[in-house]
């Protein structure tokens, strides 16, 4: 029996319309012909949804009783018996009635199409097993109905089900979606502009993944090598070299020219791992990828240019960026270098060479340095001397003489164990005295360089030949195993340097630490490289970051590193500097560091770098955060100098001004008002004053927020109390939302400025509400009003030192302002925002946390709010 075919209609949210979709997509087969059933759909006592149903079959539902409650589900047994051709199932991630026969609804999916049903359903990207984290972190709800990746990617067709946020929020209020009793909460929390885009893009990426994975399994189920530009994909090629950076930001000027470019960097590798350019290098290009928002790759392969053919045919690139090459005319005449070969064989890819600073330059040549100790040279040397002088004479003193292919094999074994012992120059020398000898005592005539017999020519040509490339062989293996033995030990260091560095308080130290025994060094320090006018004096510490416990203080002055002499330092040490970056350097004091550690040297820097950056960081972030927490404080202060003073010093100027006038003679009820006139402002300025002290204090850090639990159900009734108005104004407190994280205290003064705002500019006869609800770990605490609103263009200025809405003056002030509120809330670690109220108005929202950092210890409260499921 053939399995059934899987469709599934994605949504970015609730509301867009994926039930409604599938529905009619069930009716259109069904009026072609085709055996359509409704196994579940949950219309949520939609008109327009329940409308859609009309003229399918509908399969009943099984009845569960489960805690005392009637709960339905789909029955997957009489689906199964009817056996129709095409199923509709609403809700995939469903979690069944406990009971059934599975847990969850996209396992009863599966048993359908096994049965070769084919299957429609609807899917929320939030219920993807994967997303998970990134939806809670976008909405701050916490999906418990989840279903695997794997199910969706497995259907044999995805469709998104589109809606722009703006839509479905008219859609929602409207009435389209919720209850009207569930719009104001579902409009202010979950359904968030912000998180309405965000939840879209996070569909349109994964479905763009999806798309991109299907076009992989069509190209390589045909066998379709050619690149297929269905996106702009920059391919570049890296050396690991100094033009590394120019083609990077060239192949990210590509990339960017078409819409969803992609910029690919790529660098070769050899596969014994023994050569390569710098760590220190290669990180930094990394980086350089990161920050054009490019990806990097490093693949193994002993042919660069097919290197690079493959893995920008396997990524279907649409260029190849290379640079222009660095190679010698004559090595370009002798063989096509790697760009000509990557040209030609790049078929429909295009090439692009890039001129860079470096190409006018040859390749820097270094001679290579024998893996052998001097030492071994030296006996290498002695060997073939006396080793051909005994060889030649034990030979001479044999009764019977040897034919001359013997003496031949002989003298190569001797050459071969120079090789062995000396390395590659020894062994040639040992083969050219073996020729000499073997010419001189035993190929007639003897005694001579003339050879008689053509065949003994040729046979001593082959001596010679044979025995100079045994040799090179022979050395070329030592050179590498003892390459291999240092690349080993240098991998093992770092291995162990990386686990002790992610342990370590101080890795700085720990890094100095293991550049000293790695290096048998007598010291180690990071110096910060001098600046002009930097003194000279030994006893001056500016340069040096961190040394070692041994380091020599006399070996750097100003940060610049001195001669042994200077410093006073035993012959035969050396003061060895390597670059971390642009200002630091690395010093090490001791002996010379050999040719083949000088690539752990340059992975040292590279960590020290690593080090450094994150300390600046973390700097940085330290700064940045007291710089915030300044500004909030020094903000809140000015807007409530500016903006709050005014209004009670006005009421009282008027007031009195009004009392000392001669030409009105006030009643004595008259003058009574105009006193509490007086009395009111003065105790409103007596307040506003002792808020303005405890805000400098906050500002000059004299003043220590203590945030503790609060129980909102207490304290939102309390701050009613004290407003102006409180008859104006109700409240509510959900029940899983009444503890919260912060200062009561502050967090009073922010109620209070909200709610009398509220108050005057709510019209006249409309009342203030002050809701509390919970989303995920956070309390939300929303201020409502029936005003005239704010455009969302001008939110953010209301919250703005020297500012109110309209720039108009608005009576006796609102406290210590918006601005203040603003600062006071994030002081406590929440956010103050501004957004619409259903049906006109003004809602300002404070988020705080729902407990404090002992929140592992206590029992956790109730789920939050989640969105059902409807179209």
């Amino acid at each position: 029996m053939a399995r059934g075919q899987l469709r599934i209609y994605l949504g970015a949210a609730p509301g867009v319309g994926k039930t409604v979709s599938m529905l009619a997509e069930g009716r259109r087969r069904a009026d072609r012909g085709t055996d359509v059933v409704v196994a579940l759909v949950e219309t949520h006592g939609r008109t327009f949804t329940a409308g859609s149903l009309e003229g399918l079959e509908v399969v009943p539902r099984r009845t569960v009783t489960h805690q005392g409650a009637t709960l339905t589900e789909m029955d997957l047994d009489a689906v199964l018996a009817r056996k129709p051709e095409v199923a509709l199932v609403d809700e995939l991630a469903h979690t069944n009635v406990p009971g059934s026969r599975h847990e969850k609804r996209w396992q009863d999916v599966q048993d359908l199409l096994n049965a070769g049903i084919d299957v429609i359903s609807t899917v929320n990207i939030q219920h993807l097993e994967s997303l998970n984290d990134a939806t809670r972190a976008i909405t701050g709800v916490t999906q418990r109905e989840t279903v695997p990746d794997d199910v969706v990617r497995a259907a044999d067709q995805v469709e998104l089900v589109d809606m722009s946020p703006e839509a479905l929020r008219r859609r929602m209020s409207h009435g389209n979606v919720y209850a009207p009793e569930r719009i104001d909460a579902a409009l202010a929390n979950y359904f968030r502009p912000g998180n309405l885009s965000a939840l879209r893009e996070l569909a349109l990426l994964w479905l763009a993944d999806r798309v991109d994975e299907g076009l992989a399994r069509y190209r390589q189920a045909h066998d379709i090598d050619g690149t297929w530009p269905t996106r702009e994909r920059v391919v570049v090629a890296l050396t690991g070299g100094p033009e590394g950076a120019t083609l990077l930001r060239r192949g990210a000027r590509l990339a960017a020219r078409g819409a969803g470019g992609e910029l690919i960097a790529v660098h070769v590798a050899r596969t014994d791992g023994l050569s390569g350019p710098p760590l220190a290098n290669i990180g930094a290009l990394q980086r350089l990828t990161s920050e054009l928002g490019g990806a990097f790759h490093t693949v193994a392969g002993d042919d660069v240019a097919e290197a690079v053919l493959t893995f920008a045919k396997g990524v279907n690139a649409s260029q190849i960026v290379l640079g222009s090459s660095r190679r010698s005319r004559a090595a370009m005449m002798l063989s096509p270098g790697v760009g000509e070969r990557i040209t030609a064989g790049s078929g429909e890819i295009d090439v692009v060479i890039v001129t860079h600073g470096e190409a006018s330059k040859l390749p820097p040549t270094h001679r290579q340095r024998s893996a052998l100790a001097p030492r071994r040279i030296v006996l290498g040397w002695v060997s073939a001397v006396v080793g051909t002088a005994l060889l030649t004479a034990l030979l001479l003193a044999v009764p019977t003489k040897p034919d001359l292919p013997l003496i031949v094999l002989v003298y190569l074994t001797l050459t071969v164990a120079v090789a062995l012992v000396g390395g590659l120059w020894p062994a040639v020398g040992a083969a050219i005295l073996g020729y000499l000898a073997i010419n001189w005592f035993f190929t007639p005539p003897v005694h001579t360089l003339t050879i008689a017999d053509p065949q003994n020519s040729l046979a001593l040509v082959c001596f010679i030949v044979v025995a100079i490339a045994v040799a090179t062989a022979v050395h070329g293996q030592a050179r590498r195993a003892a390459q291999a033995i240092a690349a080993q030990q240098e991998a093992s260091a770092l291995v162990e340097l990386s686990h002790t560095l992610l342990s370590s308080t101080d890795q700085l130290e720990r890094l100095l630490t293991g550049a000293v025994e790695s290096f048998g060094a007598t010291g180690a320090a990071v110096v910060r490289r001098p600046v002009p006018g930097t003194s000279d004096d030994p006893s001056d510490p500016v340069g040096v970051v961190q040394a070692s416990a041994d380091f020599p203080a006399d070996a750097v002055r100003g940060g610049r590193p001195v001669s042994p002499e200077l410093a006073g330092l035993p012959n035969g040490t050396e003061i060895h500097r390597e670059g971390i970056d642009d200002t630091h350097d690395l010093i090490l004091v001791g002996p010379p560091i050999p040719a083949h550690l000088q690539g752990m040297l340059s992975a040292y820097a590279a960590h020290a770098a690593a080090i450094l950056t994150r300390r600046e960081l973390q700097r940085s972030t330290a700064s940045e955060r007291t710089l915030t927490r300044d500004n909030l404080a020094r903000t809140a202060l000015l807007s409530a100098v500016s903006h709050d003073l005014r209004t009670p010093l006005a009421g009282i100027k008027a007031a009195v001004g009004s009392l000392r006038s001669t030409e009105v003679d006030f009643s004595p009820e008259d003058e009574a008002e105009l006193l509490e006139v007086v009395e009111v402002s003065a105790d409103r300025l007596d307040a506003l004053i002792g808020n303005l002290l405890d805000a400098s204090r906050v500002q000059a850090q004299a003043l220590t927020v203590r945030p503790a639990h609060i129980d909102l159900a207490d304290l939102v009734p309390s701050v009613i109390r004290t407003l102006t108005e409180p008859g104006r104004v109700s409240w509510s407190v959900d029940d899983d939302a009444r503890a919260a994280w912060g200062d009561a205290g502050l967090l009073e003064r922010v109620i209070a400025n909200l709610a009398e705002n509220a108050i005057r500019h709510a019209p006249t006869g409309t009342g203030v509400h002050i809701g509390v609800s919970a989303l995920g770990d956070r309390v939300e605490i929303r201020v409502v009003d029936r005003g005239p609103g704010v455009p969302q263009e001008n939110r953010e200025s209301i919250f703005l030192p020297f500012q109110r809405y309209g720039d108009a003056p608005s009576g006796d002030g609102v406290g210590l302002g918006l601005a203040v509120a603003r600062g006071l809330t994030e002081a406590m670690g929440g956010t103050l925002s501004a957004d619409d109220t259903p049906g006109g108005g003004l809602t300002m929202c404070v988020t705080l946390a729902r407990s404090g950092p002992d929140a592992a210890d206590e029992e956790a409260s109730p789920a939050p709010f989640e969105p059902t499921e409807v179209s």
